[in-house]
């Protein structure tokens, strides 16, 4: 028997983009559906199954599913049990079309996912505005759906876009305190590199796997090179000489350590969950500290001390050192592996040290690649 009364036939309309599978186990059925539904404008593709009905969908994701509820191998209410059970195709909306009208047939299509319950015999005037009203509805979603995605986007161009600025800002007022000496300009950016180094070596130890993720790796990357912006307040007859310090010059330098990380204490006040300003005050106030609690200004020991700050002091130590200034020589690449290695538990803390010696040949080739090479004009001058 005739489950539609095709006397309610609608004339075709404008064209609808949408598509629509149609399930069913009666061929006669689906020949019906397409004939109505296709010159409405609906790209229409009818299964005799829910097994061959769910793979295809898996292939290509209809608008909506008109699905049947008695047939052979699995029930309509199986084949939307497994949709729903699918990330990739819960979200699509199905239409029960069946001859079973008992209440808790309808009942039962609503629990396993199903939008709307028809039941046969039906006019296809109404089928058709259901069709048409979910179908838009789907597509509306969709778009939403879309629109979301590239509004996410657009968010985090900006936001990449504001937190570069951010941090160019900051990197260039941490060079305020190396502008004065030539021969640092690109000492920030080199010990940047050598802290990322060291932390990516820890990252693959036992004991600091949880703890160096790769967001902490960046936060250090970006904080390194507020270790010195202290060294703004610090008089140029102090900086730039280029003899010993007294101890009373040397007690003014030393306090650069405490003037950065109050600085950075006053921005982290504003905005306390800043984790990489909190960590930018570790570095500032502890990168002179020393393993064997001989640093400054707190004298802290071992792990008491924050490992961003021990990470942090072998990579200035390491640039420092293999740099010419006012004040030494530059210092060989293997005499400077030499120095460092040496105060393994002494200065610096042992782990640390074993990381920096596994990238040894890393720092060489980060310093040979980053440093500033003299222009011919001045290695002339040198050489006159």
């Amino acid at each position: 028997m005739n489950t539609i009364d095709s006397s309610a036939a609608l004339p075709a309309e404008s064209a609808r983009e949408g598509a629509v599978m149609v399930v069913d186990d009666d061929p006669a059925h689906l020949e019906l559906m397409e004939k109505f539904l296709r010159p409405r404008g609906y790209e229409v593709v009818s299964f005799p199954g829910g097994r061959v009905a769910l793979a295809a969908a898996s292939e290509k994701p209809p608008d909506l599913i008109l699905l049947d509820v008695s047939m052979p191998e699995m029930t309509g209410f199986e084949v939307c049990q497994r949709l729903k059970a699918n990330a990739n195709l819960s979200e699509i909306p199905v239409i029960f079309l069946s001859a079973l009208n008992a209440h808790e047939d309808r009942i039962k299509g609503f629990q396993v996912g199903g939008i709307d319950y028809i039941s046969k015999p039906f006019q296809f005037d109404e089928v058709q505005a259901r069709v048409d009203a979910h179908v838009r509805l789907r597509r509306l979603q969709l778009a939403m759906e879309a629109d979301k995605s590239r509004l996410e986007e657009l968010v985090q161009i900006q936001v990449k876009k504001i937190a570069d600025a951010h941090m160019e800002t900051i990197f260039a007022i941490a060079r305020l305190a190396e502008a004065r000496d030539d021969e640092t300009r690109r000492h920030l950016e080199r010990v940047q590199t050598f802290c990322r180094l060291l932390a990516a070596g820890l990252g693959r130890h036992p004991a600091y796997k949880t703890t160096v993720s790769s967001t902490w790796i960046g936060n250090i990357f970006h904080a390194s090179p507020l270790h010195d912006i202290g060294k703004v307040a610090i008089p140029d007859r102090i900086l730039l000489k280029p003899g010993s310090l007294t101890p009373a010059e040397l007690a003014i330098m030393k306090t650069h350590t405490t003037i950065g990380s109050q600085t950075l204490k006053t921005v982290h006040d504003r905005y306390p969950d800043n984790e990489f300003i909190a960590m930018g005050i570790e570095i500032a106030r502890s990168h002179h500290e020393r393993w064997d609690s001989t640093g400054y200004p707190d004298g802290l020991a071992g792990e008491g001390i924050p490992l961003c700050a021990r990470i942090l002091a072998v990579a200035d130590c390491y640039d420092a050192s293999r740099a010419k200034r006012c004040y030494k020589p530059a210092t060989p690449h293997d005499e400077t592996c030499a120095i460092i290695l040496e105060e393994s538990g002494k200065h610096f803390d042992p782990v640390v040290i074993a990381a920096f010696r596994e990238l040894t040949d890393a720092f060489e080739e980060v310093w040979n690649r980053m440093n500033i090479v003299p222009d011919a004009s001045s290695s002339a001058a040198s050489a006159n």
